[in-house]
């Protein structure tokens, strides 16, 4: 596993992590500030391609408000989220408090 695809794996965890923390919805420009807060400074379109992963993935759906995209995490997303389910090109929770 490169670089590349464990940070790619550990932001789109991040996501849904927060997803799964806060009510289960977010716009695109709050997932960017968060991912920021953790560390992961990258730019718009770099959330959307993980977004429009993760919807691959059936673990998110997105709805466009006033151009600007809405994730709503799904059922999958949350066992993903928690570690109870793995997808590969995600992150795995570490085992903690």
């Amino acid at each position: 596993m490169s670089y590349k695809d464990i940070i790619n794996g550990d932001q789109r965890l991040v996501i849904l992590r927060f997803l799964s923390e806060n009510q289960g919805t977010a716009n695109e420009s709050v997932i960017n500030k968060v991912l920021e807060s953790y560390g992961h400074k990258i730019s718009r379109a770099q959330v959307k391609t993980h977004l429009y992963y993760l919807v691959e993935q059936d673990l998110i759906e997105l709805e466009t408000v006033l151009n600007t995209d809405v994730a709503h995490i799904t059922d999958r997303g949350v066992d993903v989220s928690a570690g109870r389910a793995k997808v590969p090109g995600v992150g795995v929770p570490s085992v903690g408090r």
